[in-house]
Order: structure tokens, then sequence, then C-alpha cells
């Protein structure tokens, strides 16, 4: 049946956090494009693992200026490799008439950036090389989710805990070393007789002071679509894609470019594989998006392989 043929690779598309491409650093800590297909669609009760393997690999022109790590570089490019583990546990009993599902997320991986130092009006100068393995900070998560006949629809909130390896002196880093809070929305629209879905996922992220930097980075907003069809109980495939603005300037004694609100929009392909280990079911899907329209950011190529087992329900 197709609908419990589906019913493993939707259940952390929620549940995702780590690193994405914005301002301070040029990133954010919600991960665009982990949303998606059934984005609003809670999994039954019970106990998820989920597994991101996360690649970006983008760049600026000389012409354009970011801040990394309280020095502004230009003629960047960086690459990203980010392992994001979540755990995962929607529990048994209602509230509020819906499902509560409660996330942690653990990500850790490497960063490389290969840049010149910038001397605004003044040219480039120096080259700056960096690059890390490390731990990034944890993310909390709760979600609250609803279903009527083919509509399923959540609202849920992720916290950024700051206590991850940051390096002040670096300019490739994994953690954030600041509080950040996302809250997001998400509608699902899925025919199990045809297995058409549709999904959009909006959201906005508020971010704390990095006190390392004295760099507090503006609210930012993210929306994230979908279309995709079940082309059988084990496999399907679709569209993907994602908006990204900032709509608050960023601020403080670091903030040297000033406002330095960025933008980017992406558009890619999807396809989910479920399969079976022995008694325990288990989805792929893999996603990948190519970056255009770049504002104040970086510009390149993003893309996942998530692995998502039930350990208990």
């Amino acid at each position: 049946m197709i609908l419990r043929g589906t019913a493993l690779g939707l259940a952390l598309g929620l549940a995702s956090g780590g690193a994405g491409f914005a301002a301070e650093g040029a990133a954010g800590f919600y991960l665009l494009g982990s949303k998606g297909p059934y984005a609003g669609m809670l999994p039954a009760p019970g106990t998820y693992i989920n597994n991101d393997l996360y690649y970006y690999s983008g760049s600026a022109s000389a012409s354009r200026d970011l801040s990394f790590g309280g020095e502004v570089i230009a003629d960047v490019d960086a690459t990203a490799w980010i392992d994001v583990f979540t755990g995962m546990w929607v529990l048994p009993d209602e509230v509020l008439g819906g499902n509560l599902a409660l996330t942690v997320s653990l990500p850790f991986g490497s960063k490389a950036i290969d840049a010149r130092a910038s001397v605004t009006g003044a040219g480039l100068g120096a080259s700056v090389d960096d690059d890390i393995f490390t731990m990034g900070d944890p993310v909390l998560g709760a979600a609250l989710g609803w279903h009527d006949g083919n509509l399923h629809w959540t609202t849920g909130a992720m916290l950024n805990v700051p206590i991850g390896d940051y390096h002040e002196s670096d300019v490739a880093n994994v953690a954030f070393n600041r509080w950040g809070l996302d809250l997001t929305g998400a509608l699902t629209w899925f025919d199990p007789a045809s297995g058409w879905e549709v999904s959009g996922a909006a959201g906005f992220t508020f971010n704390g002071e990095n006190p390392d930097t004295d760099y507090n980075t503006g609210t930012e907003f993210h929306f994230e679509g979908a279309v995709t069809n079940a082309l059988s109980p084990a496999f399907s495939a679709g569209l993907v894609g994602y908006y990204y603005e900032q709509l608050t300037g960023d601020s403080g004694d670091g903030a040297t470019l000033g406002d330095f609100k960025g933008q980017v929009s992406a558009l890619g392909a999807t396809f989910n594989y479920n399969f079976q280990m022995g008694d325990t079911p288990v989805a792929m899907r893999v996603k990948l998006f190519e970056e255009f329209d770049a504002k104040n950011r970086l510009e390149g190529t993003a893309a996942y392989v998530t692995f998502t087992v039930p350990i208990g329900g």
C-alpha cells in the first residue's frame, strides 16, 4: 500500500537541524531544504532515528563581501560536509487534539573556506584558508501535528543551543556560538490512492548575539515546497525547492557591513526508496538543490542523503 510505503519517508521531515548558509559567517542554524516532501505529516506514535548527510558547495565573487568570524572576506569558495543525527519520539497520547513529537539533533562535520581578506574600497588583501572538522551546536525541537482526511499540518519549534565547538579566530566554524529559535508551520496534501503529495513549509528564525564577535544576525524567513508522486510502495520521486530572505538587518559592533540582508532561491529534485534490513524497514531519501539569485551570501549546490529507521512504537 502506498500509504505504508511512504510512512518512513515522512517520519523526520520536520526534525532536521544543523548548518545552512546566510547571515553571519554566511550561515544560519536552520538547514535550508531540510523540509520538503511530507513536511506537514507526523508519523505514528513511536521512536525514530534519522541521519542526514548534508553537502554544500558554494562561492561568492570578488565583488561581494561576506563576514566570517569577525573578518570581512571576498572571492569565497566554501565546502561543507555536515552529518546530523536526530532522535524523535512521537508521544502516544493526544495533545490539543493532535500528536506531539520531541526531537534532538546532533550535528558534526567539516567546513573548508578559501578566500581573500577584503579591505572595503581598497580591493583584496591576503589569502584566507581555513578548514575544520568538529561538533556543532545541538538543536532541540518539538512539533504538534494534526490530520483531516488527505490534509495534514504541523507547527513546530527548534532551539539552537550554543555549546558546540566554536573558534572565535577561525573563519570556518560548524557551531554558531549564538542562541537561535526557529518557528515553522507546514501543510501536506497526500492522496494515498494516487500517490500524489504536495507540501509547503514556512518559518521564521530569530537569532541571539554572538558574544565573541558582537554580531547579532537579523530575523530570517524560509519557505520550502515539494511535489512528489509515489510510483510504487518502494519508490517515489518529485521536485523540491526553497526560498530564503533575511527580513531585518544585522546589528552590533561586529556587523561592519551594515544590515547585510541575504536572499537566495533554489530548485531541485528528490527521490525516496523504502527497503528492509532484516525485519526493520528503512527509508532513504536523496535531495539535490541548485541555488540562484543569491544576495549577500554564497550561491551553490546543496545535497542531502537521509536514512530514517523506526526503533519502537
